[in-house]
């Protein structure tokens, strides 16, 4: 994954866009074998359209990418996503959703 590769992965236990930054450090693009990922945040602010977020940078486990766009982007401050790439976001939102709300009913169940 090279620099301004735009994602959707789960951060702070929310399913979130992000994009990937180039290590400074070293100066090398993520690969797959990496265990951590540098990435820039972005919530959703409309409809196609997402802003950096209140964390705007931040490391994230590579197990907690979803899915990996075949665009990139140059911003860093917002991005627009095309209609099918906004339509698999709000899938798998939804699908994380139902996944937490699944699991807190099940730990509510085991406390009566």
């Amino acid at each position: 994954m090279n620099r301004g590769t735009v994602a959707i992965a789960v951060v702070q236990h929310q399913v979130m866009i992000i994009q990937i930054v180039q290590s400074t450090a070293s100066g090398y693009s993520h690969h797959r074998r990496d265990r951590w990922l540098d990435v820039y945040t972005y919530a959703p602010f409309g409809d196609h359209l997402f802003l950096a977020s209140s964390v705007p940078q931040a490391r994230i486990a590579a197990s907690d990418l979803l899915t990996i766009f075949p665009f990139r982007t140059t911003t860093t401050d917002m991005i627009e996503l095309p209609a099918q790439a906004y339509q698999e976001f709000l899938q798998l939102q939804a699908k994380h959703q139902k996944k937490q709300e699944n699991l807190w009913r099940a730990w509510k169940a085991k406390l009566r």
